[in-house]
């Protein structure tokens, strides 16, 4: 048996890494690009959130492309787009623009995710799932652990303009490689029979990337949207991801600032220091993803090896809090890893997509997962831009936490027991946990 879809899983895992060089480079050059520029902490704010307002705004209409656009074409292409976005921003000098280009980002990043989903649904059987997930999703923090020195560096030797030029050119390159080297199940030229009948026979969607049969049966209808809206399971996940994305956010935008101007950090240092929490996560996410799979293969509900780590992950996540009480640059880095650990056991969200959605659904429910998590984006860098606005940043922290509570609230009373919502007729049966 071949085991190609490892394979396809690391070319997923670059591909995250760079998506998330692109987004969070601005968080590296924001001291410096403010200073330069002459712009207070609410602008900077909004160039934070432009992305995440486009990003979550085509969050819909990038799954429905991702339920009906191949990945080998659709990926290179979008990636082409949002890297030579990334490059310009190193060419502009005025809000107006960093803003566009941050919007620019956003728009072509938004199929992304929902094309992550699909391919490992496609690629992988259910009892891999959550491991393959937890790879690709690892790519977000061990990238940023060790990209946020390396940009840093270059930001030092290159300046801020020379930062975006760099991230822009290596998405440039990776889109190329892409195009070389993915390829859907049915059609990987050294793919095994015995490999794409073990992934089929253990829940793995490979026949998503054939063509479904007659247009009518692919074709988008309102019905659909309607059907990924009208579940309090699916809302469940769709609100907990706000409030695990917005944890996220404020390390991947407001997080270098903070230790810069709040806690009086050199720039230098604070890169170094900014990757701890990064790798704290990177642990949590994998640890939470082969647990969940090896707790599933011995047999563990799904209620305890998939939300379990969730649950905790959020309560982690809470003591973010901890970190206004202490001056200690030890114990201040030490309570946002801890929280930031907690993120990335909570991670895993993306694999309730693929056990939850309706089968035809997975991209469109991906995508609306991910506008609703999205708009995390958009709101907290903005909230905790004004919050931060005298230079106080311990309200913004009792912010993030009081949303982690709230997601967490979100998995234990929406999500309920964990079981596929499949697309009713107009006599269907509904599930436990419709509305």
């Amino acid at each position: 048996m071949t085991r190609k879809r490892y394979n396809i899983l690391a070319l997923i895992f670059v591909t995250v890494v760079i998506n998330y060089m692109d987004r969070s480079n601005i968080s590296v050059a924001a001291p410096a690009l403010s200073e330069d520029l002459s712009l207070t902490k609410v602008q900077l704010g909004y160039i934070f959130s432009a992305f995440g307002l486009t990003y979550s705004l085509l969050q819909i209409p990038g799954g429905i492309l991702a339920d009906h656009v191949r990945p080998r074409l659709l990926y290179p292409v979008i990636l082409l787009l949002w890297s030579l976005a990334t490059l310009l921003q190193g060419l502009v000098s005025s809000l107006a623009a960093l803003i566009g280009l941050r919007a620019s980002i956003g728009v072509f990043e938004a199929p992304s995710y929902p094309t992550n989903n699909r391919i490992v649904t496609s690629w992988f059987p259910d009892r891999e799932r959550a491991s393959a997930i937890a790879v690709y999703t690892s790519g977000q923090f061990i990238g940023l652990a060790f990209l946020t020195p390396l940009l840093v560096t270059i930001q030092a030797w290159f300046g801020w303009r020379g930062l975006f030029i760099f991230s822009g050119s290596v998405g440039i390159v990776w889109a190329i490689v892409w195009w070389f080297f993915y390829r859907d199940p049915q059609r990987h030229e050294t793919v095994s029979a015995s490999e794409l009948e073990m992934i089929a026979a253990g829940g793995g969607l490979i026949e998503a990337d054939t063509p479904a049969g007659p247009a009518d049966e692919v074709r988008f209808s309102l019905s659909d949207l309607r059907e990924v809206f009208s579940h309090s399971k699916l809302w469940g996940i769709y609100l907990g991801q706000f409030c695990l994305v917005s944890l996220f956010t404020f390390f991947l935008t407001w997080f270098p600032t903070y230790l810069v101007e709040y806690r009086g950090l050199d720039f230098i240092k604070s890169g170094f220091l900014a990757s701890i929490p990064f790798l704290a996560a990177f642990v949590g996410v994998l640890l939470s993803g082969f647990l969940s799979d090896f707790l599933v293969r011995r047999g563990v509900s799904n209620e305890a090896s998939r939300k379990g780590p969730i649950i905790l992950g959020m309560l982690l996540s809470i003591l973010i809090v901890g970190a206004n009480y202490t001056d200690s640059t030890a114990l201040i880095i030490f309570f946002l890893a801890v929280a930031f650990f907690g993120n990335g056991l909570a991670s895993i969200t993306w694999v309730f997509v693929s056990l939850l959605a309706p089968r035809r659904l997975i991209g469109l429910a991906g995508g609306v997962f991910n506008f609703i998590g999205g708009l995390g984006a958009v709101i907290s860098p903005i909230v905790i831009g004004y919050l931060a606005e005298n230079g106080d940043f311990a309200p913004a922290l009792l912010f993030v936490a009081v949303v982690a509570f709230l997601g967490l609230c979100s998995y234990l009373f929406l999500v309920g027991k964990i079981q596929r919502v499949e697309k009713r007729t107009a006599a269907g049966p509904r599930v436990r946990g419709d509305r």
